[in-house]
C-alpha cells in the first residue's frame, strides 16, 4: 500500500494513529543527526520529524523528490503551533521512510513569486504544476466545469459529444486548421455549432464541453488557438431566454466557487469576487452610452468600459448587426436582408466571455444569408438538409472554459488557465 491517509486530512484527533504518506519533498532541512521534511500532496502539507538512523540512511533529499514515510502522528505543543502555520497542528514522527524518486534539479523556479519568466514556465509546464498557485487556478477551473455540467443536467440538458474533424467550416471565415483526412481534405472544427443545433432539432436541449481550434494569428493576452468550449442549444428558446440560462450559469458558477474553492481563492488573492446579476442593453444602445461607431464590433477597451458601468453583473448586448455575427444565426423578423439580428454577445470582469442567440431553422433563409455572407450553400448541404423534416426555432451559445477561469482568477494572461496552451509559436509540450 502506498498510502493510508493523505497530507491536508490529518488533524489532532489522529493523534497515536500509525499512517502511510505518499507525496512530494517541499523542503529537507537537517538539524546535527535529526531532520524535518516538509512533505505535500494535492491535499495539504504535513511536518515529518525523522530520527537520526533514518536521517542516516535517506541523506539528503532534494525538493519534489517522491518519499513514502511510515509514522505516528503526534499533536505538536502549542507553543509550536503558530496561527496560520501552513504544517498545522500536527507532525509525523517517521519509523520508515523510502526515497521512492528523486528529483534532478529544477528547470525553472517554483516558489510563490517564482522569478522564472512565463515561457520558459511554460516549456516546463508540467514543474510548474508543481506550484500550489498553478494548482489552485486548476481546481477552480475544474469547479467551473463541474458547475456548468451538473446545472444543464438538472434542467434536463443532455450531454452531445460533436466531431472535431469537419468538411467545412462552421461558421464560415478562413480561420481553419487543414488536416489530411484519408483522400480528402478537412479541417480541425472551430466550433460544434452545426452539430450541437442538429441534435437540438431533435432532442430540444443539449450541452457540451469540446475543444476547438482557431487559426487567427493573433498574440494577445485573451487569445490561445486551442480552446475548450461551454456550449448549449436549446428548441423553443428565443435569444432573451437563452441569454438568462446564461446570466443563471455563470451565477451558480461563481456561487459553487465561493463555497467550494476558499482555500484556492485565498491563495491567488481574490477577495473581492461577488455572484453575478445581468444587465440587458440593445447594440444600438450600447454603442451610444461607451461612445462607439455604429456597425462596428466593440474593442477590448470599450467592452472594459461597459463593464465598468456596471460592476459583479454580466452585461448582455443583444440584437447585433447582422453583418458582425455568423450566417446563421436569425436576422430581425426572419428577413434574410434585416440590418439587426437575434445575436447577442455576453461580457463579464471587463471581457466577452460568450456569443450566441437563436438561430435561423429555416432552410430557404438560411441560404439566403449563406450566399449574403459569400459561402456556398452546396458545402452545407447536409447541414441545411436537416432542418428540412420539422426544426424547430432554437437558440444556443458557448462560453470559453479558458476565458471565464481567466476572468474569475483575475489572470493576466489566458495562457495561465490553459493546462497546455497552444499558441501560434506554441505546439510543446
Amino acid at each position: 500500500m502506498l498510502r493510508t491517509h493523505t497530507c491536508g486530512e490529518l488533524r489532532g484527533k489522529d493523534a497515536d494513529k500509525k499512517v502511510i504518506l505518499a507525496g512530494w519533498v517541499e523542503t529537507h532541512r537537517i538539524q546535527g543527526k535529526l531532520s524535518f521534511i516538509l512533505l505535500k500532496d494535492s491535499s495539504g502539507i504535513v511536518q515529518i520529524f525523522v530520527n537520526p538512523e533514518i536521517t542516516k540512511q535517506l541523506g539528503e533529499i532534494a525538493r519534489e523528490s517522491i518519499v513514502q514515510v511510515e509514522g505516528i502522528v503526534k499533536k505538536r505543543p502549542d507553543n509550536q503551533v503558530k496561527k496560520g502555520m501552513e504544517t498545522g497542528e500536527i507532525e509525523v514522527s517517521a519509523t520508515k521512510a523510502v526515497l521512492i524518486n528523486k528529483a534532478e534539479p529544477l528547470p525553472i523556479d517554483i516558489s510563490f513569486d517564482t522569478t522564472t519568466n512565463f515561457d520558459k514556465r511554460l516549456d516546463y509546464r508540467f514543474v510548474d504544476f508543481h506550484r500550489p498557485r498553478i494548482q489552485a487556478v486548476f481546481k477552480i477551473q475544474n469547479e467551473i466545469a463541474k458547475s456548468f455540467r451538473e446545472y444543464f443536467y438538472n434542467q434536463g440538458f443532455i450531454e452531445m459529444q460533436s466531431p472535431c474533424v469537419i468538411s467545412a467550416a462552421s461558421e464560415g471565415g478562413t480561420e481553419l486548421f487543414p488536416v489530411q483526412y484519408f483522400e480528402k481534405k478537412a479541417y480541425l472544427a472551430q466550433s460544434p455549432q452545426l452539430y450541437k443545433q442538429m441534435l437540438a432539432c431533435s432532442f430540444e436541449k443539449t450541452v457540451t464541453i469540446t475543444p476547438v481550434w482557431r487559426a487567427e494569428k493573433h498574440n494577445t493576452p485573451r487569445h490561445i488557438n486551442e480552446i475548450r468550449q461551454m456550449d448549449i442549444e436549446a428548441a423553443f428558446y428565443d435569444q432573451m431566454s437563452v441569454m438568462k440560462e446564461l446570466e443563471n450559469v455563470v451565477n451558480r458558477i461563481v456561487k459553487n466557487v465561493l463555497a467550494n474553492c476558499k482555500k484556492e481563492l485565498e491563495l491567488l488573492g481574490i477577495k473581492d469576487l461577488k455572484v453575478p446579476g445581468g444587465v440587458y442593453i440593445s447594440y444600438e444602445d450600447t454603442v451610444k452610452k461607451i461612445k462607439g461607431t455604429m456597425g462596428e464590433d466593440l474593442t477590448p477597451e470599450q467592452e472594459k468600459k461597459l463593464c465598468s458601468m456596471y460592476p459583479d453583473a454580466v452585461v448582455f448586448v443583444h440584437s447585433w448587426p447582422t453583418k458582425i455575427k455568423p450566417f446563421y444565426i436569425m436576422p430581425k423578423d426572419e428577413d434574410p436582408k434585416a440590418e439587426y439580428s437575434e445575436g447577442f454577445d455576453a461580457l463579464y470582469g471587463g471581457t466577452e466571455i460568450s456569443s450566441g442567440g437563436q438561430r435561423i431553422h429555416l432552410p430557404e433563409l438560411l441560404i439566403e444569408r449563406l450566399k449574403v455572407k459569400g459561402l456556398n450553400p452546396n458545402d452545407f448541404k447536409s447541414y441545411i438538409d436537416s432542418f428540412r423534416f420539422g426544426a424547430p426555432p432554437h437558440s444556443g451559445w458557448s462560453i470559453g472554459l479558458e476565458r471565464i477561469t481567466q476572468v474569475i482568477c483575475k489572470l493576466d494572461n489566458v495562457k495561465e488557465a490553459t493546462m497546455f496552451p497552444r499558441d501560434r509559436d506554441r505546439l510543446m509540450p
